[in-house]
């Protein structure tokens, strides 16, 4: 029987991944993985965090990244990681969302500057990062889902594509009935060509 794999064919715009034959053996890997070598892969990342009182409250962690109008380059998302951070050992009072939002706005931003994951390179991105302890406002929320306490992680390798004069935001926010210390984190991978 021979070894073809008829869903992953070389011409065809889904190529992705590589049959390895004893007749050609190969390799492959992530488009990411090149970007990075050629000082075309950013990372930003945001933290918020608060001590809260006996009757608890809630955290944000907001971070947008734009793609300026002009800017002759695409964003392509390569991973969203993030999470929450509790010192609480009743976490039955524990209540946490995520969410994907394209074109939103972000309440008083802080500028976030974009790290090249080549290091050493003075390569710089032509995205502009900014984060929030608020919440975004207005645009589309199109991934929204619940988390418990801990990581998460989002591979998207390419498949969530901003274009100049668009925006891309994700936010993570926790909330506590009782006293804890609350901390939101988030993450953005991507590269740019």
């Amino acid at each position: 029987m021979p070894n073809h794999f008829i869903f992953d064919q070389s011409n065809s715009n889904f190529f992705g991944k590589l049959v390895n034959t004893y007749a050609a053996p190969g390799t492959v890997a992530p488009p990411d993985n090149n970007a990075a070598v050629n000082a075309r892969e950013f990372v930003a990342t945001f933290t918020s965090s608060s001590s809260l009182g006996i009757l608890g409250g809630s955290v944000i962690a907001t971070m947008q990244i734009s793609n300026p109008s002009g800017s002759g380059r695409t964003l392509y998302v390569s991973r969203i990681t993030g999470g929450v951070g509790i010192s609480l050992s009743l976490l039955s009072s524990f209540n946490g969302s995520m969410t994907l939002n394209r074109a939103g706005t972000i309440a008083s931003p802080s500028t976030l500057t974009p790290f090249n994951t080549l290091f050493g390179s003075a390569a710089a991105s032509v995205m502009t990062a900014s984060s929030s302890a608020s919440a975004i406002s207005g645009g589309t929320d199109f991934i929204n889902y619940p988390i418990e306490p801990g990581l998460f992680s989002l591979d998207y390798n390419g498949s969530l594509v901003v274009p100049p004069n668009q925006s891309i935001s994700v936010t993570v926010s926790g909330a506590l009935s009782v006293a804890g210390v609350l901390a939101c984190f988030a993450n953005i991978t991507w590269w740019e060509n």
